[in-house]
């Protein structure tokens, strides 16, 4: 079953589209886009059918800026406020005791690290996660994914914005051969490692 619904925010108006699966949901997952791209990226689709089908209810968020029809991202303030004020609206309509996921693609990752804390979020799912802008290494995010809390990163190994090093626990990596930063080349493969853990930590069917 799928909604769709409008969030006003105090940068903007955001949408969310909800897929719920046929039986009691184990989790919710939100997902953000990537800075010029959208919530029907292959990978988040992909995630999306998978995650539906192994009892999560998928929130896919789009944020103020393209629903207004830029392509430009907001500044990364905006960015964290829109989605913040977007979790405490799915919160509201959660079932008690859900656990609450959060994650997306690119950018979209980036803010659900940023704010996962403040939402009370139990893990992260951070796909083809920006470790640096291309050709600066120098300038490096990976600070981001200490959050603290349970975080799968799935990146392509000839991504330009940098492939992740594996880390210690809580943040898992898993390098994709072949992908890019797209993860386009089989967004299916890629479903399948995170739902595999999700599962792990009881999150999904």
């Amino acid at each position: 079953m799928r909604e769709t619904d409008n969030v006003e925010t105090a940068v903007g108006v955001a949408r969310i589209d909800v897929d719920r699966p046929d039986g009691p949901e184990t989790a919710m997952l939100v997902l953000g886009h990537g800075a010029g791209g959208g919530v029907d990226a292959p990978d988040l689709i992909a995630l999306r059918d998978a995650g539906v089908a192994a009892g999560l209810l998928v929130a896919r968020v789009t944020q103020p800026y393209r629903v207004a029809g830029r392509r430009a991202p907001a500044p990364a303030g905006h960015l964290d406020q829109a989605w913040v004020a977007v979790l405490a609206r799915l919160r509201s309509r959660a079932s008690a005791g859900r656990p609450v996921l959060v994650g997306g693609r690119s950018s979209g990752a980036r803010v659900a690290c940023r704010t996962a804390g403040t939402v009370g979020a139990v893990g992260i799912v951070a796909l083809a996660f920006p470790i640096h802008p291309p050709g600066r290494p120098e300038r490096s995010r990976v600070g981001e994914l200490a959050t603290g809390l349970p975080t799968l990163v799935v990146n392509g190994d000839r991504d330009p914005f940098g492939v992740p090093e594996s880390t210690a626990a809580p943040v898992r990596v898993v390098v994709r051969p072949g992908e890019r930063h797209d993860l386009r080349r089989d967004p299916s493969g890629t479903a399948a490692v995170v739902l595999d853990w999700l599962r792990s930590h009881g999150w999904a069917r």
